[in-house]
């Protein structure tokens, strides 16, 4: 629970002082076990700073709203919202001198540095393995080395970023950095720097779990999307899902499946093809996560302004048994999410030998389409007719929240405008500051 919002709230529906301090002194009361005496004194305080904030105005105090909250327009859910509201982003940070730079919706960014690429990446883990932060540590570091890997980089070193809230157990800290640890010693890629830090410091209650990992590596062959051929063939590997999987086993009934989920396959096969000849034919690498196959190809389609055509029967083989298995069972379609497999874009005449060096890391890959020409679009192929493969407003409802939570989305059109707005106005907030400061 967040208590400078909730004086926040409640100031601005006219609440009384008086009646704020005793509700929230019982609010502070439900999380914490502390005197009385002190969850009063408490209250005041923090009502006491809300307060002082109320007066603030102008550009370092303020912000332009959307009118959109964040759930509501499917940001982080790997959807339509959630791909407009990056491109946003994108637009906020302008070109820069970036080799792939966040304008191309990428895994990753690289710049040149003496004749190497240097490759930067980060993820966030699973919101919803709060409670489990070993499997956070695990999923989000294997997560962020995916990325370096699929831009052609060896990774070199990892960092980490965890918050907790003020009522979390300190063990959290050591568990999630086991699970970081794990993956990076298994890869012999080392933990080198990271912050450690509350949630809101002061003003959240409760013992929620944050964080990301990030990686930095080196490269000499880019495989970015933009690299992809009208001609090329698309591969893939079988996936066994990752931190989404896992949150859908546990929270679903099929605990059974987060074990499915313990493995290195992705970064073994990447490790084994950038050490044999045929990596330097591959145009373009990517792991089947935002969103699924759905997204990926939606957004490897928009950057490389080609037409991508996915036949649905050759990608039924490999999706991991025991999470097919669960997948089918809750009705969750399996092509809109997060599969952790690997997707690779290649000449024809190389494909097979690609298939047959992943196949020596003990990873299974086959071809599941085509690119050619034509409007940037993606095509799902089913039953040998062409169908429509755009991604959905969110990701598919893989945990029961999900599912009531998907069925009620206001109308995005009108949502887009807000948040349209709402980048513009940082994008002339950021020019009027550039300004100031280069006028000082």
């Amino acid at each position: 629970m967040d208590v400078e919002e909730y004086v926040r709230r409640n100031i601005a529906t006219g609440a009384d002082r008086e009646t704020l301090q005793k509700n929230l002194t019982d609010r502070v009361l439900e999380f914490k076990k502390v005197r009385k005496s002190y969850a009063e004194e408490f209250s005041r305080a923090v009502i006491e700073e809300v307060r002082n904030t109320l007066p603030l105005k102008g550009d370092f105090f303020e912000f332009e709203p959307a009118g959109v909250n964040m759930g509501e327009f499917g940001v982080g859910s790997r959807g339509q919202g959630d791909f407009f509201a990056h491109r946003q982003i994108a637009r906020i940070i302008g070109k820069t001198s970036a080799s792939v730079g966040v304008d191309e919706m990428d895994d990753a960014g690289a710049v040149c540095a003496e004749g190497k690429y240097i490759i930067c990446t980060v993820d966030g883990m699973h919101s919803r393995l709060s409670d489990y932060p070993f499997l956070a540590g695990f999923h989000v570091t294997r997560a962020t080395l995916r990325d370096a890997y699929v831009m052609g980089a060896k990774p070199v070193m990892l960092f980490s970023d965890i918050h907790v809230a003020d009522d979390g157990d300190v063990a959290k800290i050591f568990d999630y950095t086991a699970g970081i640890t794990t993956v990076g010693e298994a890869m012999n890629v080392p933990l080198v720097t990271g912050s450690t830090l509350r949630i809101g410091g002061d003003m959240v209650l409760g013992n929620r779990l944050t964080g990301c990992v990030g990686a930095v590596g080196v490269a000499d062959h880019l495989t970015a999307r933009k690299a992809t051929e009208a001609g090329d063939v698309i591969l893939m590997s079988e996936g066994a899902g990752g931190g989404t999987i896992a949150t859908a086993a546990i929270y679903s009934g099929f605990p059974e499946v987060v074990e499915q989920t313990i493995n290195l396959n992705f970064l073994n096969a990447c490790e084994t093809l950038m050490k044999s000849t045929v990596f330097s034919r591959i145009h373009a690498m990517t792991d089947v996560t935002n969103g699924g196959l759905r997204g990926d190809v939606f957004e490897m389609a928009e950057t490389a302004n080609c037409r991508i055509v996915i036949d649905e029967f050759a990608t039924t083989t490999l999706v991991e048994p025991h999470v097919r298995a669960m997948l089918e069972k809750l009705e969750i379609d399996y092509l809109g999410v997060s599969l952790d497999a690997l997707l690779i874009v290649a000449p024809p005449d190389a494909a097979d030998e690609i298939c047959s060096v992943v196949k020596t890391a003990g990873v299974r890959m086959h071809r599941v389409g085509y690119v050619e020409p034509g409007k940037p679009e993606s095509v799902l192929l089913l039953d040998g007719k062409e169908c429509d493969f755009t991604p959905r407003f969110r990701e598919s409802a893989y945990t029961p929240v999900k599912k009531v939570v998907d069925t009620d989305p206001r109308n995005f059109e009108a949502m887009k405008e807000g948040v349209l707005h709402a980048a513009e106005a940082a994008m002339q907030k950021k020019a009027r500051v550039l300004q100031k400061l280069q006028n000082t």
